[in-house]
């Protein structure tokens, strides 16, 4: 099987649509700024990869719903599906929701939010074509779990158009949080780099509008998603884990290895996960010549949380269409784990025609998607 994606969008702290964050990665232009959410003050990371539009007020409640309401109106549009009362079920990935909003006024900073609005099914009732809306939290995995949830629905004959969407914003709970565990206070995040301190979280939006394939115009086209939970330990990733996911992947997507020209890198920074991720593309493609481009994109992005994974997704369908691969940002000194990965340390020439997509979350839970390259 195999499902076309119709129409997509996205936001971040380096672009607010497909082309232009994919622009600013390949100008090796990084959202890092100083952290303007919260006192950073009380944290030895004082950086993040925020989206600048709070204005002079300071935090404002409901950024991740106004974000994800944007990318789901602007990927319809783009799919060419204008408001005609048809509803098409959306499926979000989230691993925050709105928990600033619910920050916010336990500080006293902003009015007590509608409880009602924290839940995107309420906050997206106003989207004319939005049907049922469904909440996927599984971490940083969950808009590629979310992405091969639509799929089956599809397969199933239970929508024949999806609407697959991803959402956080900065939280400081969960700053925090990240902050006490790490054992270093990163300034920015450098993926499979010698020197790398560990993750910073970054903030956006995505949207894709899934349909079976063959229903028109498509930017690319899914193959297959894999996903998996060992839930073998809160935070270390286990290899044989993120290789049976990798393999289901390409099973389901009818592929092998050397059939991948482009590999979209969970690239979190941590010095545990990239060691098992650079091993683990190691060995399932230390057959191949050529091996696959690899890039990261949360060296410029941050850690954008729940919609990671199908950000990289719409990045890597703007790769194939533009024919070129992002570099990594700050990768001077590879681990010795990637020596064999064919990385992307300057903008890559490339004409990929199948990308796969890493995304790996807390607990053990895995998703790897394939794409081939578009019609557009």
């Amino acid at each position: 099987m195999a499902w076309d994606i119709a129409g997509m969008a996205a936001v971040a702290s380096i672009g607010d649509t497909p082309d232009a964050i994919f622009e600013s990665l390949c100008r090796r232009r990084s959202g890092i700024g100083p952290l303007r959410a919260f006192d950073a003050a009380k944290y030895r990371t004082r950086r993040a990869y925020e989206i600048d539009d709070r204005g002079d007020g300071g935090d404002r409640s409901f950024r991740a719903t106004r974000w994800l309401r944007t990318v789901i109106e602007a990927a319809l549009a783009d799919a060419g599906l204008e408001a005609n009362g048809a509803l098409y079920p959306v499926m979000v990935g989230t691993t925050l929701r709105e928990q600033r909003s619910a920050e916010l006024w336990w500080r006293h900073a902003a009015p007590r939010p509608d409880p009602d609005r924290l839940d995107f099914a309420d906050a997206l009732r106003d989207v004319p074509q939005a049907g049922a809306v469904h909440t996927i939290a599984c971490a940083c995995a969950a808009s590629l779990c979310a992405l091969g949830m639509a799929a089956d629905s599809i397969d199933l004959g239970l929508a024949d158009t999806v609407i697959v969407a991803g959402t956080d914003a900065l939280t400081e709970s969960a700053f925090g949080t990240i902050d006490r565990v790490q054992t270093g206070a990163p300034d920015a995040l450098r993926p499979f780099d010698s020197d790398r301190a560990g993750m910073i979280m970054g903030e956006g939006a995505v949207a894709v509008v899934l349909r079976a394939a063959g229903a028109g115009r498509r930017h690319a086209r899914v193959r297959g998603v894999g996903m998996n939970c060992d839930a073998r330990h809160a935070t270390a990733p286990d290899p044989a884990s993120i290789r049976d996911v990798i393999a289901d992947a390409h099973r389901r997507a009818g592929v092998d290895p050397g059939e991948i020209d482009l590999v979209m890198l969970h690239g979190s920074g941590t010095h545990l996960n990239d060691a098992v991720e650079a091993s683990v593309l190691a060995d399932v493609f230390g057959a191949c010549t050529p091996r696959p481009a690899m890039t990261a994109i949360k060296s410029m992005t941050g850690h954008t949380l729940g919609g990671s994974g199908l950000l990289s997704l719409i990045v890597a369908a703007v790769a194939m269409r533009r024919g070129s691969v992002p570099p990594i940002l700050g990768l001077t000194d590879p681990i010795a784990e990637a020596a064999t990965l064919n990385l992307a340390r300057e903008v890559m020439p490339a004409n990929p025609a199948v990308a796969q997509i890493d995304a790996f979350g807390f607990g053990g839970i895995n998703a790897v998607a394939v794409i081939e390259k578009g019609s557009l």
